[in-house]
């Protein structure tokens, strides 16, 4: 198993990469920086964004083989 060397001072999780870290410190924060232009919804990761954008575009997630 990897190392994980970047532990959150707010809850104790610890990541790999301080990348990894950074993101996650958003969660314990007020700041949402990425709203929904359509609903308004907001959202602390670009990742939650753009999953939630399927909502309103109905593209599906899975590859059709």
């Amino acid at each position: 198993a990897g190392e994980r060397p970047y532990l959150c001072a707010e809850c104790g999780k610890s990541f790999g990469r301080s990348s990894s870290l950074a993101c996650h410190q958003r969660i314990h924060a007020a700041a949402k920086p990425f709203p929904c232009r359509t609903c308004g919804k907001a959202f602390t990761q670009l990742s939650s964004y753009q999953s939630h954008q399927r909502v309103h575009t109905g593209e599906s997630r899975q590859v059709s083989a």
